[in-house]
């Protein structure tokens, strides 16, 4: 213990900052990598990142706890490394920060592309006739553009184009139903009877 000590000691200021978040963000990241390739169970954590996801499409993906958890695990080794090999503080900080944000990049890829594989694989379009949603972005009235709903389907919420023929526009949160499956993937809803 009293060579922790002293080995702390020596450090310098740069380098407990590192080391600070080197331990705890490693134990993060090693906790959520095993939770993901093991099949772990559900976490809070999970959770919010997939809310986030599923709100907003890939640019949100990039700032969620998981690439968090990443950026700080991969920026606090670089910059450790840097620093055991002589770099300036100054070139320290860079190379760090370059390398969490290429891990950031690297699994917002990565966990966009199973996100799409999952939905392409399992999703079929045609299952949401009948179902009720409620607009997300606005459906202009008599089909004179396209708007967004959310809607669940098949046991996951999708957010899916759609167009009306209602004569007055949907504002957002009004709860719909799926009239039918139009080409090009885009749903044709009415205003639901819910939503008197």
């Amino acid at each position: 213990m009293n060579n922790l000590g002293l080995w702390w000691e020596a450090l310098s200021g740069i380098e407990k900052v590192y080391w600070a978040l080197a331990l705890p963000f490693t134990l993060f990241f090693l906790i959520q990598l095993a939770m993901t390739f093991l099949g772990g169970p559900e976490t809070d954590l999970a959770d919010v990142d997939t809310e986030i996801e599923a709100d907003f499409g890939l640019g949100s993906q990039f700032f969620t706890i998981r690439n968090l958890i990443s950026f700080f695990t991969i920026f606090s080794w670089t910059g450790l490394a840097c620093l055991d090999n002589g770099f300036s503080t100054g070139s320290t900080l860079f190379y760090s920060s370059l390398a969490g944000l290429g891990m950031m990049i690297l699994m917002t890829l990565l966990f966009y592309g199973f996100s799409r594989l999952k939905e392409e694989g399992n999703f079929n379009i045609q299952n949401a006739k009948g179902h009720i949603g409620h607009v997300y972005l606005s459906i202009p009235a008599k089909r004179q553009g396209t708007g967004k709903v959310q809607i669940k389907v098949q046991g996951s919420l999708h957010e899916l184009e759609a167009l009306s023929d209602e004569e007055e526009p949907l504002p957002t949160h009004t709860i719909v139903e799926v009239e039918e499956v139009l080409d090009g993937d885009v749903l044709c809803v009415k205003k639901s009877a819910r939503s008197s």
